[in-house]
C-alpha cells in the first residue's frame, strides 16, 4: 500500500499537468478538442518534500538520470578563440551539478570539416577546435567525480567524404571500396525524404548518401565495416572511458529491405548490442529513430539492441497541446507510451539540435508555457533530456545555426561564452535571458527547471514509474 500511494502520487502529478483521464489509448488519436487552457505559470515545485524508497536496477543507472545535450562549440570557451572547447565545459561542471544534471550527451566531437561534426574524419581522435583528447579525459574524470556521466554521439550511418576510408575507396578494388555503396551507372532512387541520395563520384561511378554528398552512407554488409564499428566502439568505452553512445540516423545504418527499419538494421544493431554489452555492461545507448513509437518500440523492445530511443511522438504532442490549448494528443502518447514502454526505456525531451527551440516555438506567454512543458518532461515516465539553453529560455530558429547559438551566460560582452570573437553571433536577447539574470530568482525558468530536477532526483517514483495492478480486497456482504 505504502508504494501504491507513492506512484499514486507520481500519476496524480501528471493528471493535474496534462489532465489525464483513465480512459485506455485507442489505436488512433482522438479528434475532439477540448478548450483547456494551459497553466499561466504553474508554481515551483519543493524538491524538500521526503523522498521515496522504491529500488532501482544499479545497472540501468541511466532510469535516475536527468541528461543535458551540448554542442560542445557553443558552451563554453575556455581561451577566447570564439569556439567553445572540452576545458569550456569542465568549468561549467559546477553549474551542471548544481541544476542536478547527471548525464551529459555531447553532439558529435571527432574531427570533422563541418562546424556540427557529423560528417567524421577520424573515429579515434578528438575534435582539435574542441582541445586534446586529454582536454577530454580530464573532462570526463572531473565529472565522473561529481557523479555525472558523459555519453557522446557516435556517427554510425556515414562518414565525411575526407574519410581517408573514402579517399581510398574512389579507386575500384582498393582495401576500402566495399566500405560504402557503389553503383555504375545513377539508380535514380530517392532516399528516406525523396531527396537525392546518388552522387558521382570523381572515380565516374555513384555512390549512395542519403543526407549530403559530404556523407557517404557506410556499407554494413561488409564484414570489414561491422568490425571497425566494433573497435571504434571499444575504444571509447575501454580506452577512453565514456560512458555510452547517442546513435545518430540509427534507421538507416542497412537498408536492404527497405530504406528505414529493415530487418537487417535490427539484426546488425542487435550484434552490435551484444558487442558492447560483453565490453561493458553499464554501458548506455540512445538512439535517434526519428518516427512514430510504433517503429521506434522495436528498437528497444528486446534488450538486445539499444537501451533507449527518443520519443519524438512526446515532443511533437507537448507543444501541440500549449500552442493549441488542447490536451487531447498529449493525454494519447502519454498513455501510449505507458503501454508501449512498459520499462520507462523511452527518452523524452522538448526539442533537441534539429529543431526550432522551444520559445521560439510559442506565441504568447512564453514563459508560462515552457513552465508546464518543463514540468511534463520532468515528471512523465522515461528518461528526460534537455537542450543547453533550454532552463533559461533561450530561442532561435532554422537554419540550424541559429539553433545552435553560444550558450547566454551572463549579461557581459561576449555573454559569458567567450573573450574573443565567438563563432556564431550570439542572440540579441542576452543581456536579459542569460543564467546569472536568473539565478536565484525563484519565479525565474532556470529555478523552475532547477526545483523540478532535484524533485526528480529525489524521488525514485519520479525515475521509475512502474505502474502496479492493485485490485480490490474481497468484501464480505
Amino acid at each position: 500500500m505504502k508504494n501504491w500511494l507513492k506512484i499514486h502520487s507520481v500519476l496524480l502529478l501528471i493528471a493535474v499537468l496534462t489532465a489525464c483521464t483513465q480512459i485506455m489509448p485507442t489505436e488512433t488519436p482522438p479528434t475532439a478538442r477540448p478548450t483547456v487552457e494551459p497553466a499561466e505559470t504553474p508554481p515551483t515545485p519543493s524538491p524538500t518534500a521526503e523522498a521515496a524508497e522504491i529500488p532501482t536496477s544499479p545497472e540501468k543507472w541511466w532510469n535516475e538520470t536527468v541528461f543535458y545535450e551540448i554542442f560542445v562549440r557553443s558552451f563554453r570557451d575556455s581561451d577566447g578563440d570564439g569556439i567553445g572547447d572540452f576545458n569550456g565545459i569542465t568549468e561549467k561542471l559546477d553549474y551542471l551539478q548544481a541544476l542536478g544534471i547527471t548525464g551529459l550527451w555531447l553532439m558529435p566531437i571527432n574531427p570533422s570539416p563541418s562546424y556540427h561534426g557529423y560528417d567524421v574524419t577520424d573515429y579515434y581522435a578528438a575534435n582539435p577546435d574542441y582541445g586534446t583528447m586529454d582536454d577530454f579525459k580530464h573532462l570526463l574524470e572531473q565529472a565522473h567525480e561529481r557523479d555525472i556521466k558523459i555519453i557522446i554521439d557516435f556517427v554510425l550511418n556515414h562518414t565525411s567524404a575526407k574519410h581517408p576510408w573514402f579517399q581510398a575507396a574512389l579507386t575500384p578494388g582498393s582495401e576500402t571500396y566495399n566500405y560504402y555503396v557503389w553503383r555504375d551507372t545513377d539508380p535514380g532512387t530517392p532516399g528516406p525524404w525523396g531527396a537525392q541520395a546518388w552522387y558521382r563520384a570523381s572515380n565516374g561511378q555513384y555512390y549512395y548518401a542519403i543526407f549530403w554528398d559530404q556523407m557517404p552512407d557506410l556499407n554494413y554488409n561488409t564484414p570489414e565495416v561491422r568490425e571497425n564499428a566494433k573497435q571504434i566502439t571499444a575504444f571509447w568505452l575501454e580506452d577512453v572511458g565514456v560512458d555510452g553512445f547517442r546513435l545518430d540516423a540509427v534507421r538507416y545504418l542497412v537498408e536492404d529491405q527497405k530504406i528505414a527499419d529493415s530487418d537487417s538494421n535490427h539484426s546488425f544493431l542487435a550484434e552490435w548490442g551484444a558487442y558492447y554489452r560483453s565490453l561493458n555492461p553499464r554501458a548506455f545507448t540512445v538512439g535517434e529513430a526519428w518516427t512514430d513509437n510504433a517503429n521506434v518500440k522495436p528498437y528497444i523492445s528486446t534488450d538486445t539492441e539499444l537501451d533507449a530511443a527518443f520519443n519524438f511522438d512526446l515532443s511533437d504532442a507537448i507543444l501541440d497541446a500549449l500552442n493549441t490549448s488542447n490536451n487531447t494528443l498529449l493525454r494519447f502518447v502519454l498513455q501510449t507510451t505507458i503501454r508501449d514502454f512498459p520499462d520507462q526505456d523511452n527518452a523524452n525531451f522538448i526539442t533537441n539540435h534539429d529543431m526550432n527551440r522551444v520559445m521560439s516555438q510559442f506565441s504568447a506567454n512564453k514563459e508560462g508555457k515552457a513552465k508546464v512543458a518543463a514540468a511534463i518532461l520532468l515528471t512523465a515516465p522515461g528518461i528526460p533530456f534537455m537542450y543547453y539553453g533550454e532552463e533559461i529560455g533561450m530561442s532561435g530558429a532554422k537554419p540550424d545555426e541559429l539553433i545552435r547559438t553560444p550558450m547566454q551566460w551572463s549579461n557581459d560582452s561576449g555573454a559569458g561564452f567567450s573573450n574573443g570573437t565567438p563563432w556564431e553571433p550570439i542572440n540579441d536577447d542576452f543581456p536579459i535571458v542569460n543564467v546569472n539574470a536568473q539565478a536565484g530568482d525563484p519565479t525565474s525558468l532556470l529555478e523552475h527547471y532547477r526545483a523540478l530536477i532535484q524533485l526528480r532526483n529525489a524521488h525514485p517514483a519520479l525515475q521509475d514509474l512502474s505502474l502496479i495492478h492493485i485490485s480490490e480486497p474481497t468484501r464480505p456482504y
